[in-house]
């Protein structure tokens, strides 16, 4: 597989590391994690928590192999809370704490460009984790086929619009962070299904933050637009951004929710879909995604060369053609999360069927 970044995302930065062994650090700064008795460290720093993963997922799943593969090494981990200041000041501390790899998940594309040139200065490779970085000298890259995330998410829109007899239905696209490169891949993909499809986008918007508020506030624009009986579909990024989109309809009296996509298979999107108010969520597995970042972290560390058949493609960041991981993704609708969802291991059906869910969860048998 070949990725190639679109000329409108080059600036985009994505990079994450794995430890064993972690040391948070919640302010601009990273924790002292020095090189004891000569082990190594590596730093992982994620861009925000309002997409419940990385804090869920992403970051015990990385530390865990990490540890498994790297008994010696110890963990710098930040959360910069969509920062792009504090993901910079973050960068700069794990390198003055001595870091040997930098796994990083940038909030902006621009800012993480410029993180990376400091870090390669100091000669620490980078590995771009989730979001691509452009123009930038980063080792690897591990991600899924973002713009096909979007693909994924519109086709499955438009099928279930052709299926519910509205193929020239009217929607309401709600778009990720504009500060996000990813969010911009996962757009394009989308249009370009969308643009073709015969439906009608009536309002679009893009998510600062890719903040369920202010999805939810878009969305209220959007129903004012177009208005409360004309909304046929909606394609949301995200399942936060989705469930800012649900919040708004349902405030405006909604009897009936239209189709609406998602990403992630956050554990509140599955609920939703389960109990019939998204129509689906795009579920990138991540424990192999943070898995793999964290073994390249480790051969880095080791100066060794990544397990054969990790790497499995590129991605033409505007620089250079990276060396890459790409990992399994797959649209899931409500007939699918035991199979997907619950068999693969990723949220339990004891977790998904609390209170007002149960009753979903009974007539679709999850177990």
């Amino acid at each position: 597989m070949k990725f190639t970044i679109g000329l409108a995302a080059l600036a985009l930065t994505a990079v994450a590391a794995t430890g064993c062994g972690s040391e948070d650090n919640d302010g601009g700064g990273a924790s002292t994690a020095s090189s004891a008795k000569g082990g190594k460290t590596v730093a992982l720093l994620l861009p925000e928590s309002k997409t419940a993963r990385y804090e869920s997922k992403d970051r015990p799943y990385f530390t865990a192999k990490l540890k498994a593969l790297c008994p010696d090494c110890k963990l710098i981990y930040s959360n910069a809370d969509q920062d792009a200041a504090k993901q910079q000041q973050q960068v700069e501390a794990a390198i003055t704490q001595g870091a040997d790899v930098l796994v990083l998940d940038p909030v902006d594309a621009a800012s993480a460009a410029s993180s990376v040139a400091r870090a390669k200065q100091a000669k620490i490779p980078v590995i771009s984790y989730s979001r691509p970085i452009g123009n930038a000298d980063i080792d690897y890259f591990v991600s899924n086929d973002n713009e096909k995330v979007g693909v994924l998410q519109a086709q499955a829109l438009v099928d279930r619009m052709k299926a519910l007899g509205k193929p020239d239905g009217t929607i309401a696209m709600i778009n990720g962070s504009p500060q996000d490169a990813a969010a911009g891949d996962f757009k394009r993909g989308a249009h370009s299904v969308l643009d073709k499809s015969g439906l009608k986008i009536a309002a679009e918007y893009d998510t600062p933050d890719w903040s369920p508020d202010k999805a939810q506030s878009e969305m209220e624009q959007a129903i004012a637009k177009i208005g409360k009986g004309k909304i046929d579909g909606v394609y949301a990024a995200n399942d936060g951004t989705a469930g800012g989109a649900v919040a708004a309809m349902k405030a405006n009296g909604f009897d009936t929710l239209p189709p609406i996509t998602g990403q992630d298979a956050e554990l509140a999107g599955v609920q939703r879909i389960v109990a019939g108010q998204q129509y689906m969520t795009v579920y990138k597995k991540i424990k192999p995604q943070a898995e793999a970042a964290a073994e390249l972290a480790s051969a880095l560390i080791k100066g060794g060369q990544p397990p054969a058949g990790l790497v499995n493609g590129t991605f033409d960041n505007g620089m250079k053609d990276v060396p890459s991981v790409f990992t399994e993704m797959v649209p899931v609708t409500a007939d699918l999360v035991q199979k997907d969802i619950v068999d693969d291991g990723f949220w339990k059906a004891s977790e998904i069927c609390t209170g007002q869910f149960a009753a979903g969860c009974k007539k679709l048998g999850l177990q």
